[in-house]
């Protein structure tokens, strides 16, 4: 299988107890599965079943009436599809992850 990369961003509702426990619980998701390359943007290096189960599972964490996710598939050529400029260094997608 090829590893792609997917950008995963979310927007979680924190206005209550229970939205702050959910962008917690996001968060620590995604740490598990990539590199945080902004505060609620991350980088996933990994396979199309990996990724179906990462989608799921963060489905499964928000409230989809208040927090939105939203995946971006930029395929296993993803050098080329990215540009980094300014703070935070970038980093090597694949080097931080086992697949």
């Amino acid at each position: 299988m090829h590893a792609m990369l997917t950008v995963i961003t979310y927007d979680v509702n924190t206005e209550d107890p229970e939205g702050r426990r959910r962008l917690r619980k996001v968060a620590r998701h995604c740490v598990n599965y990539g590199q945080r390359v902004q505060n609620s943007v991350f980088e996933c290096v990994a396979d199309a079943a990996t990724m179906v189960k990462i989608k799921g599972e963060l489905v499964d964490l928000i409230d989809p009436d208040k927090d939105s996710l939203r995946f971006y598939y930029l395929g296993n050529k993803y050098q080329t599809k990215v540009e980094h400029i300014g703070a935070k260094p970038s980093y090597e997608a694949e080097g931080f992850l086992a697949l």
